[in-house]
């Protein structure tokens, strides 16, 4: 009995050294909470081949869309804490369990359910308006808008979406009140303002170009701390006097409990992915550079960006009750 013991009190450490060390034994999953396609999606998509290299273990991506990513992001939340399922998301993360508390329903999930691995992107958006429209700057825009409070239309692609939330952050700093017309999507808001069914709205990088080399849309400034490469005349809001930065971001996310040597693993991972020329390459194509933070910036990062969000979503009027 002695010598029993003695042997499994020698093993027993080795083991468990072992089973540490064998992560990842298995595919890693990373749920995409959108249909393909969307922001998150085309990043997920050329990031993956990227992670397996690094990871040195196959990679699968799986799409779980519904209720605006509540879906997919819920599901991740209550995922086993293995390190086999993460998630790529976009701000909808901070933005949708703040929704629900306004709305008076409790979240389906909560930020502290997760913990960040990285950032891996985050385009700024560019506030742009119709060509028939008068306003040839923001300060126009603005100087109008405050003369016919809610008159003017802004299209996003739905509720709390960055298209949505860009305007609402910008029209908050500004002092002025614009009505929105939530859309099904980026390209349906876009035509709404290609069609004269809305003055302006707020879209990525990759979504405007084309309308703007047409000559069908004008772009009044951007979103983000410094002024875009592709659009190198443009200002940024913050510099025309207003305290604001919106990012369409893309994180990757595990359930809060995940072992620490996992999520160790992880991060080395992703740090060395969003090195992989052809994801830097892809990124480029598809006019979403990295913007890489490892998690504990990435944390601080999303915190501030959450409570900037947050505070907007809590100064909109409040969602009537159904009936």
């Amino acid at each position: 009995m002695f010598r029993i013991l003695t042997a499994a009190c020698l093993v027993l450490p080795l083991t468990s050294a072992v089973a540490a060390d064998a992560y990842p034994a298995k595919p890693v999953t990373i749920v995409v909470p959108y249909p393909p396609g969307g922001a998150a999606d085309l990043t997920a998509r050329p990031f993956a081949p990227a992670f397996e290299r690094a990871l040195k273990q196959n990679v699968v991506i799986v799409n779980k869309p519904g209720a605006g990513g509540a879906v997919g992001m819920q599901q991740v939340a209550i995922a086993p804490p293995d390190g086999y399922t993460i998630m790529l998301t976009v701000f909808a993360i901070s933005t949708i369990p703040e929704a629900d508390r306004v709305a008076g329903r409790t979240p389906t999930f909560t930020r502290e359910q997760f913990v960040p691995i990285a950032r891996v992107n985050a385009d700024p958006t560019l506030i742009m308006v119709g060509a028939a429209t008068p306003w040839k700057s923001i300060k126009e825009l603005v100087d109008d808008a405050k003369k016919r409070p809610n008159q003017i239309l802004f299209s996003s692609a739905g509720n709390y979406t960055v298209s949505h939330m860009a305007v609402e952050v910008f029209a908050q700093a500004a002092g002025m009140k614009l009505r929105h017309l939530p859309t099904t999507g980026g390209g349906p808001a876009m035509n709404a303002v290609l069609g004269g069914h809305a003055a302006l709205s707020a879209l990525s990088t990759g979504a405007v170009t084309p309308q703007v080399k047409a000559g069908k849309i004008r772009v009044l400034a951007s979103s983000g701390d410094k002024r875009l490469p592709s659009f190198p005349d443009t200002p940024t809001l913050k510099e025309l006097g207003y305290d604001v930065e919106v990012y369409l971001w893309t994180g990757l996310f595990a359930p809060k409990d995940v072992p620490a040597s996992a999520l160790e693993v992880l991060r080395a991972a992703v740090g060395k992915a969003v090195k992989d020329p052809e994801f830097t390459k892809a990124s480029a194509k598809m006019q979403m550079p990295t913007a890489y933070l490892d998690a504990d910036a990435f944390k601080t990062w999303w915190d501030k960006d959450t409570e900037m969000l947050v505070n907007a979503i809590r100064k909109m009027p409040k969602p009537e009750p159904k009936k």
